[in-house]
């Protein structure tokens, strides 16, 4: 077990949510929780680490990828019990929203895709409802 499994607390994780014109920057997990499915970019924020340095630091360490102004989307919490009920893993999610400024999706820590997808594929790439609900309140909230 990790220190994130079976926590005594929640884990802050920091998300973003990178548009590129319509298009969304996705990363196929490559470890648990959520491994194999493809989500947001984002990771554990370390102590002493600014929320936005986090998310911009897990960005380019997930996907190569950086953007510019973030603006935050949501705040979501990510539960996940075991059989007998206990909470296996606790984050509770910052998402930030902003647009690519340079780098080309390459897979790196924890991921082993990462791409961009426009608007239509969405649908059937199974992503969790928080993250659809992510995306379309990042593009909102870009938007102006």
């Amino acid at each position: 077990m990790s220190s994130r499994e079976y926590p005594d607390r929640p884990w802050v994780g920091i998300g973003v949510i990178a548009f590129r014109g319509d298009d969304v920057l996705l990363v196929r997990r490559a470890k648990p929780p959520r491994m194999g499915e493809w989500s947001i970019p984002g990771g554990a924020q370390h102590l002493g680490e600014t929320a936005e340095a986090a998310a911009r630091r897990e960005l380019l360490e997930e996907a190569g990828v950086t953007v510019g102004p973030l603006t935050v989307a949501v705040v979501v919490d990510a539960l996940n019990h075991d059989e007998a009920g206990r909470a296996r893993f606790h984050y509770t999610i910052i998402d930030f929203a902003g647009r690519w400024t340079g780098g080309e999706p390459v897979a790196g820590d924890d991921v082993s895709e990462a791409r961009f997808f426009p608007p239509e594929a969405l649908p059937g790439l199974g992503l969790w409802d928080e993250a659809i609900r992510a995306i379309a309140e990042g593009r909102k909230r870009l938007a102006g």
